[in-house]
C-alpha cells in the first residue's frame, strides 16, 4: 500500500508540474499577442529560454499553440521579434511530435513562395534552423527522413521558378545545407535532385550557377555510382559542345568542386577529363584558366595515382603560367634593384613604390588569379608527390625562386607556401636519408645564396604579409638544413632587426621574426652570431619589455639562447668579451622575473632565462647574484612556478662557474625534500635530479640535518610501481654514498629494504638495474650504511635459500635470478678478496644435491656473472660441475648452467673456448645447451678477441647447419649471424655462397643467420650487407615454403631495424612479397583424424610472415609503396584465415591514420568483409574456443570500423552509412563499437609487435 501511495504521489506531482508549465507557456503565448512590440519580444525570449531546458515537457495542446504562435510571429512587423521566433524553432524540433514539425516545415516552405521578400527571407532562415536541429539519420529516427523528403519535394518545385531568382537562390541554399548534413536520408530523391540541378548550371544569373555547383558538390559523396557517372558524362558532353566561355567556366568550376567533394570517384573518368581541361588552358580567358588550374589542383590532391600519367604536363602548364603577367615588366625592377642600395633604409624608396603602385593598379587585370591558381596547383603536386622530389628540385624550385619578385601580395604568399612545402617534403621521413634528400643537400646548397638574396629584398618591403612569408620560409630552411645559413647571417640580421624595431610592425610580425631568430640561433655555431650581438641584443631586449605577453615570452626564449651564444660552456672557442651585454640582458630579464602580475608563460620563461644568465655569466653579476638567487628561492615556494624553479636550480648547480648557492641551500634543501612527497611525477623527477647535482657539486655545504631531510623521503620513492623514479632516487643515494658516506649509517632499516625488494622484482632491468649495481658498489667501497660485502650478499641471496619453505615469500620470476646475479658480480668486482671464497661456496652449492633448485639456478647464474669479469681458471672442478648440470631433469638448471658456461668463457677465452668447441663436436645430446653457451660468448666478446678463433667456430657451426632439430638450427643460425659481424668482409661472402646449397634446411639456416646481422644500431657490416642483401632476398622465390618463410622474417627484420638496406630494392622485392599473401591450393591438404577430416594449410605461416612484413613497411617505407596495390592485398587478407584477418584488421586501422584518402577510395570493397566478420555467428554446440575466437575476431574488426569512422566525411559513402546504421541498430555490435571508441579516446590503441 505504501508503494501505491508513492506512485500516486509521483503522478500527482508530475501533473502539477505539467499544469504549471502549461500555465506558464499560456501566459507567454498571451503576451505574444500584445500590441506592444517589447512585450512580444520579451515573451518570445522567455519562451526560447524555456525551450532550451532539457526538463521541459509540453502537452499536446501546448505543442499546437506554441507552433502556431511561432509561425505567426514569423510575419511580425518587428524584425527582432521575427529573428527570435526563428531561433525558437531550433530547440522546438526536439520538443514536439513529428507531425508538428511537419506542419512547421509545410508552412515555412509555402512562405518561401510568398511575394513578400521579408517573409521569404525569414522563412528560409527558419528552414535552415530546423534542418540544423534534425537528429542525424544514424539515430534511426523516422522524423529526419520524413521531414527531409517533404522539404526536398517543395525545394525541387521552387527551383523550377525561373521567373523569381531570389526563390531559386534560397531553395538552392537550403538544399545545399540539407545535402551537406543529411544526404544519406535523401537517396530516393538523388536522381530528381540531380535532374533539377543540372539546368541551373546554364542559368543567366551567376549566383544561381554557383549555388547549384555547391549543391552538386554536397550531392556527389553519397550519390550512387550510376548518378555520379551520369553527372560526369553530362559535364563532359557540355564541355565538348564548345559553348560560350562563361558557360565553359561554370562547367570547369563544377568539375573542380565535384572532384574536391567526390574525391576518388572522379579517378576513373580522368582519362577523358584531363585532356579536355588542358585544351581550355590555351583559351585567352584568365578566369577560365584560373578554374582549369583549380580543377587540376583538385585532381592532383584527390586522385594522385590516376593523375600520374598527366603530372608532368600539369607541372609544365603550371610553370608556364606562374610567370604569366602580361601587364608588368619585371626587368625594370631588377635593373633598379641592382643599381640601388642594399641597406635596410626604406624611406628613400617610398615615393618610387607609390608611383609604381599607381602606374600598375588595374582593376581589370585578372592575370594574378591565373598565377595564384597555378602556384596552388604546384603546391598540391609538391605535397602529394614526394617521389618526384629530385625532378621538382630541378625544374620547379628555380622557377619558384625566380617568382619571389612577384608584385601581387596574395600570389607571393602562395609562392612562399609552395616553396615551404618543397622544403618540408625534403625532411627525411622516419629519419631516413633518401636519394632525393642527398640530391637536395647537394643541389640546394648552391641555391641558398640566391634564395637569401631574394628574401633580403623582400625583408625591406612594407608589406607585413610578405615579410611573414619570408620568415616562415627561412625558418623551414634553417630546420631542414641546420647551419646552412651561416655565411648569410650578415644579410639577414638587418631584416630581423627592422621587423623587431619598426613601430608599424604588427605583433604577429614580431613573433615570426623572433621565432625565426630563435631557430637561427639554435641551428648555427656561436661564433657566427657573436660579431652581430651589438645589433641584435637591443632589439631583442626591447621586445622583452613589450606590453604583449606573447612577444615578451618569445623574446625571453631568444635571450636565453643568446646567453648560450655569447658564452658557450665547455666549448674551446676564442674568448669573447661578454661584459657589454650582460647588464642589458640581466636588467630586462630581472624586471620580468620580479613581476607578479604577468602571464604564467612569461613567468616560467623569465625564470628559465635568468637561470641561463646565472649559469653562463653568473661570475659577471657581482652583487646582483645573491638577490637573484633569493628570488629563485621565492619562486621555489610558489606552487605555480616551483617546477620551473627546480629545473633552473639544476641548471645553475651544473654550471662550471661554481656559482655560490650556499646562502639558499639551508632553506632550499628542506623545500626540495618536501617536493618528493607531492603527487606530481614531473616535480619528483626534476627534484631528484636537482638534489643529485647539488649533492655532487656542493657536498661541502650540506649539513647532516639537510641530507637527513632528503633521506627520509626516499624510501617511499623506491618501489616497482615507477621504475624511472626509483632509478633516479637510487642514483641520488649513490651520489650521497660517495660524497657523504657517514650520512647513510641508518639506511639499513629505511632505504635498503626497498632496494632489496626492487632487486627481487621481476620488473627490474635496464637503467634501474644499472643504478642499483652502482649503488651497491659505492656502498661497499665507502663502507657506508654499516653493511659490508657479506651482509649485502646474504640479503641478496637469502630469499632464494628459503624457497623450500611454503611460508617464505620467495622470488620465483626468472628476471629476479638474473638481477641478483648481476648484483653479486658487481659486489665481487670491487671486493676481489672476498669474491674467491664466495665462488667456492657457490660451486659447493651447485654440487650439493640437498640444495633446492632455486639455489642451484642462482648459484650458476652468479658464477657466470662473476666469471664474466674474473678469471675462474683456478676452479678446476667448475667444468665438470657445469657439464653434470646439463643432465639435470630441471630445464631451468640446465639453462642456468649453459648461461654460466658462456659467461665464464667470456672471462677466460683461451681456456674455455677450445673446451666448449670440443664438447659441441663430441656431445650431440648436450649440443643445444653448449651452442647457447657459444652464443653468449660470440655476443659478449669483442671482435679482436674472437678473431683468432673465428675459423674453428665457423667450421663447427657449418657442420651443424643441417641439424635435424629446428631449435638447434636456429641457435646455429644466430651464432653464424653474430660471428659474421666479427669479420664481415671475409664471412659474409661465405654465407652468400651457401645460398646455392642443394639442401633447403641449409638455405633456411643461412637466411636466418643474415637476420641476426641486422641490428638497429650502425655497425661495420651495414655497407657490405647493403650490397648483397638483394641476393639473400632472392630466396623469397625459393621452392621450399620454409625457406620463403625465413626469408620473409629476415626481410621484416631489415624493414624494422634498418629500412635503408631494403628501400632501394622494394620495386623488385614487393611482387614476391605480395605473391606470398595469396592462398595456394597446392599447399592445402586434408588429414584424417579418426572419423573426422581436418584441413591443414601449409602455406599459412608463410602468409602470416608476409602480412607482418607489410605492416612493418607501413611504418618504415610508406613513401615507397603503391598504396592501392598494397590495399588490394589487405582486401584479400580480410577474407583469409583467422590469424591473417586479425593482422589485416590492425593494418586497416593503421592505414586509416596514415593514408585516409586512399582507404576512402577503396571503402566500398573493404566494408563487405568487415560486415561478414561482424555479423557471423558461431554454430550452436561449438566448443568454447570457437566462441572466444569469433568474439576476438569481431572486436578486432570493430577496431578497424572505428578507425574508418574516424575519417572525416566517411559516412557520406552510402555503403558505409548503411553499415554504420546496421551496427548502431544492433545492441551487441553498438556496445562493442562504443567501448572501442572509448578506448581510442583514452589512448589504448591496438598495434602489432614488429620487433
Amino acid at each position: 500500500s505504501r508503494h501505491v501511495l508513492r506512485l500516486k504521489l509521483s503522478a500527482t506531482l508530475f501533473l502539477i508540474k505539467m499544469s504549471n508549465i502549461s500555465y506558464h507557456i499560456s501566459n507567454l503565448l498571451e503576451k505574444m499577442t500584445s500590441t506592444d512590440k517589447d512585450f512580444r519580444f520579451m515573451a518570445t525570449n522567455d519562451l526560447m529560454i524555456e525551450l532550451q531546458k532539457d526538463s521541459i515537457k509540453l502537452d499536446e495542446d501546448s505543442e499546437k499553440k506554441v507552433v502556431t504562435m511561432l509561425l505567426k510571429l514569423l510575419e511580425d512587423k518587428n524584425g527582432e521579434v521575427q529573428n527570435l521566433a526563428v531561433k525558437c524553432l531550433g530547440p522546438l524540433v526536439s520538443k514536439v511530435k513529428e507531425y508538428q514539425v511537419e506542419i512547421m516545415v509545410d508552412t515555412l516552405c509555402s512562405n518561401m513562395m510568398s511575394d513578400k521578400e521579408q517573409l521569404r527571407d525569414i522563412s528560409s532562415m527558419g528552414l535552415k534552423t530546423v534542418i540544423a536541429e534534425l537528429p542525424p539519420c544514424s539515430t534511426g529516427q523516422s522524423l529526419t527522413a520524413n521531414v527531409c523528403k517533404k522539404i526536398t519535394s517543395q525545394l525541387i518545385g521552387a527551383m523550377g521558378k525561373q521567373e523569381d531568382v531570389s526563390v531559386q537562390l534560397e531553395a538552392l541554399d537550403i538544399l545545399s545545407d540539407m545535402l551537406g548534413r543529411l544526404s544519406g536520408t535523401l537517396i530516393s530523391f538523388h536522381a530528381s535532385i540531380l535532374t533539377s540541378l543540372l539546368p541551373q548550371l546554364t542559368s543567366p544569373r551567376m549566383a544561381v550557377r554557383k549555388r547549384a555547383i555547391m549543391a552538386l558538390g554536397h550531392l556527389v559523396p553519397s550519390c550512387s555510382k550510376t548518378l555520379f557517372t551520369q553527372l560526369t558524362e553530362h559535364l563532359l558532353a557540355e564541355l565538348g559542345r564548345g559553348q560560350q566561355t562563361s558557360t565553359t567556366r561554370t562547367y570547369i568550376q563544377c568539375l573542380a568542386t565535384v572532384s574536391r567533394q567526390g574525391g576518388h570517384r572522379v579517378g576513373e573518368h580522368l582519362e577523358k577529363i584531363v585532356p579536355m581541361v588542358m585544351t581550355f588552358c590555351s583559351v585567352e580567358d584568365d578566369e577560365l584558366r584560373e578554374y582549369c588550374f583549380q580543377a587540376f589542383e583538385a585532381f592532383v590532391r584527390r586522385c594522385p595515382k590516376e593523375m600520374s600519367p598527366h603530372i608532368s604536363t600539369v607541372i609544365k602548364l603550371c610553370l608556364r603560367y606562374i610567370t604569366y603577367d602580361p601587364n608588368y615588366n619585371y626587368d625594370v625592377d631588377e635593373d633598379g634593384d641592382e643599381d640601388g642600395d642594399e641597406s635596410m633604409d626604406t624611406e628613400d624608396g617610398e615615393d618610387e613604390d607609390q608611383e609604381s603602385d599607381d602606374e600598375y593598379s588595374d582593376d581589370d587585370d585578372m592575370s594574378w588569379k591565373v598565377r595564384r591558381s597555378s602556384v596552388k596547383c604546384l603546391e598540391a603536386v609538391i605535397s602529394t608527390r614526394r617521389d618526384l622530389l629530385v625532378e621538382l628540385y630541378g625544374s620547379v624550385a628555380p622557377t619558384l625562386l625566380a617568382r619571389f619578385k612577384e608584385r601581387e601580395e596574395n600570389v607571393k604568399t602562395d609562392i612562399f607556401v609552395a616553396f615551404v612545402a618543397l622544403l618540408k617534403q625534403t625532411r627525411p621521413s622516419q629519419g631516413l636519408i633518401t636519394t632525393a634528400v642527398i640530391c637536395f643537400g647537394c643541389c640546394f646548397l648552391t641555391m641558398i645564396q640566391p634564395v637569401v638574396k631574394a628574401l633580403h629584398k623582400q625583408l625591406k618591403e612594407k608589406s607585413m604579409k610578405s615579410r611573414q612569408g619570408c620568415f616562415c620560409l627561412l625558418t623551414e630552411l634553417a630546420n631542414v638544413l641546420p647551419g646552412a645559413l651561416g655565411k648569410h647571417i650578415p644579410a639577414l640580421i638587418p631584416g630581423i632587426v627592422h621587423s623587431l624595431t619598426d613601430k608599424s610592425t604588427s605583433s604577429n610580425m614580431k613573433l615570426d621574426a623572433l621565432s625565426f631568430l630563435n631557430v637561427l640561433l639554435c641551428s648555427h655555431p656561436p661564433d657566427v652570431f657573436q660579431p652581430h650581438m651589438k645589433v641584435i641584443l637591443p632589439a631583442v631586449v626591447q621586445c622583452v619589455e613589450d606590453a604583449f605577453y606573447k612577444i615578451t615570452s618569445e623574446a625571453l626564449l631568444v635571450t636565453q639562447q643568446m646567453v648560450k651564444i655569447i658564452r658557450p660552456l665547455g666549448d674551446k672557442l676564442p674568448a669573447f668579451d661578454v661584459k657589454p651585454y650582460v647588464k642589458d640582458m640581466f636588467s630586462a630579464t630581472l624586471k620580468r622575473l620580479k613581476a607578479a602580475d604577468i602571464d604564467q608563460e612569461v613567468k616560467e620563461r623569465a625564470i628559465s632565462c635568468m637561470g641561463h644568465i646565472v649559469c653562463h655569466v653568473g661570475d659577471q653579476l657581482g652583487g646582483d647574484l645573491q638577490p637573484t638567487l633569493q628570488i629563485f628561492l621565492e619562486r621555489l615556494k610558489n606552487e605555480i612556478t616551483r617546477l620551473t624553479a627546480v629545473k633552473t636550480l639544476t641548471l645553475i648547480a651544473t654550471s662550471p662557474l661554481k656559482i655560490d648557492l650556499r646562502p639558499i641551500l639551508t632553506e632550499g634543501i628542506p623545500i626540495l625534500g618536501s617536493f618528493l612527497r607531492k603527487n606530481q611525477r614531473a616535480l619528483k623527477l626534476s627534484t631528484l635530479t636537482a638534489l643529485n647535482m647539488i649533492v655532487m657539486n656542493y657536498s661541502d655545504s650540506l649539513k647532516p640535518p639537510m641530507i637527513e631531510a632528503v633521506l627520509n623521503e626516499l624510501p617511499a620513492l623506491i618501489e616497482e610501481n615507477d621504475m624511472h623514479i626509483s632509478q633516479v632516487a637510487v642514483m641520488l643515494l649513490t651520489c650521497i654514498a660517495k660524497v657523504c658516506p657517514s650520512s647513510l649509517s641508518k639506511i639499513g632499516n629505511t632505504v635498503l629494504p626497498g632496494v632489496f625488494h626492487l632487486v627481487h622484482s621481476p620488473l627490474l632491468q635496464g637503467g634501474a638495474l644499472s643504478a642499483i649495481l652502482e649503488f651497491f658498489k659505492a656502498l661497499v667501497v665507502t663502507k657506508a650504511g654499516n653493511m659490508g660485502y657479506n651482509d649485502l650478499l646474504k640479503a641478496l641471496t637469502g630469499p632464494f635459500h628459503g624457497s623450500g619453505k611454503a611460508t617464505d615469500p620467495t622470488p620465483t620470476h626468472r628476471q629476479s635470478y638474473y638481477s641478483v646475479a648481476r648484483c653479486v658480480a658487481a659486489l665481487s668486482s670491487v671486493c676481489p678478496k672476498e669474491a674467491s671464497g664466495m665462488v667456492t661456496s657457490f660451486i659447493q652449492e651447485v654440487k650439493n644435491p640437498k640444495c633446492s633448485e632455486s639455489v642451484r639456478i642462482l648459484s650458476f647464474l652468479c658464477l657466470g656473472e662473476v666469471g664474466r669479469t674474473m678469471n675462474l681458471g683456478g676452479q678446476k672442478e667448475l667444468k665438470t660441475v657445469i657439464l653434470e648440470a646439463f643432465s639435470s631433469p630441471n630445464e631451468e638448471v640446465k639453462s642456468a648452467a649453459s648461461c654460466a658456461l658462456g659467461n665464464i668463457c667470456v672471462g677466460n677465452l683461451e681456456e674455455y673456448l677450445p673446451f666448449m668447441l670440443k664438447e659441441i663436436g663430441s656431445q650431440p645430446k648436450r649440443r643445444y645447451l653448449l651452442l647457447h653457451s657459444l652464443k653468449e660468448v660470440i655476443g659478449a666478446c669483442s671482435a679482436e678477441s674472437l678473431l683468432s678463433h673465428v675459423e674453428d667456430i665457423w667450421a663447427l657451426l657449418f657442420k651443424n647447419r643441417e641439424c635435424a632439430e629446428e631449435g638447434t638450427r636456429n641457435v646455429v643460425a644466430e651464432c653464424l649471424g653474430k660471428l659474421t659481424m666479427v669479420n664481415p668482409a671475409q664471412l659474409l661472402p661465405r654465407l652468400k655462397q651457401q645460398l646455392s646449397s642443394g639442401s633447403p634446411v641449409a638455405r633456411s639456416t643461412v637466411v636466418t643467420a643474415v637476420k641476426f646481422t641486422i641490428v638497429d644500431q650502425p655497425v661495420p657490416i651495414d655497407s657490405l650487407l647493403k650490397g648483397c642483401i638483394g641476393d639473400f632476398l632472392k630466396t623469397l622465390q625459393d621452392k621450399d615454403p620454409n625457406v620463403r618463410r625465413v626469408a620473409l622474417v629476415m626481410f621484416n627484420s631489415a624493414a624494422h631495424n634498418k629500412p635503408s638496406l631494403i628501400r632501394g630494392l622494394l620495386a623488385s622485392v614487393l611482387p614476391s612479397l605480395y605473391n606470398e599473401t595469396q592462398i595456394r591450393k597446392d599447399l592445402i591438404r586434408e588429414v584424417e583424424m579418426g572419423p573426422f577430416k581436418h584441413t591443414v594449410d601449409d602455406g599459412l605461416d608463410v602468409r602470416k610472415a608476409a602480412f607482418e612484413c607489410m605492416y612493418t613497411l607501413l611504418d618504415s617505407c610508406l613513401d615507397c609503396l603503391d598504396i592501392f596495390e598494397f590495399l588490394d592485398r589487405v582486401e584479400e587478407g580480410l577474407k583469409d584465415h583467422y590469424d591473417i584477418r586479425m593482422l589485416t584488421f590492425i593494418m586497416l586501422a593503421r592505414l586509416c591514420c596514415l593514408c585516409p584518402n586512399a582507404v576512402v577510395q577503396r571503402l566500398d570493397r573493404l566494408i563487405e568483409p568487415l560486415r561478414v566478420t561482424c555479423t557471423t555467428k558461431v554454430k550452436a554446440g561449438s566448443v568454447k574456443q570457437e566462441f572466444e575466437k569469433q568474439e576476438e575476431l569481431r572486436r578486432s574488426a570493430m577496431r578497424a570500423v572505428a578507425a574508418l569512422l574516424s575519417i572525416s566525411e566517411v559516412e557520406k559513402s552510402p555503403a558505409m552509412a548503411d553499415f554504420a546504421n546496421q551496427i548502431r541498430t544492433n545492441a551487441e555490435m553498438a556496445s562493442i563499437l562504443e567501448s572501442i571508441q572509448g578506448d581510442t579516446r583514452s589512448g589504448a590503441v591496438e598495434s602489432m609487435d614488429t620487433s
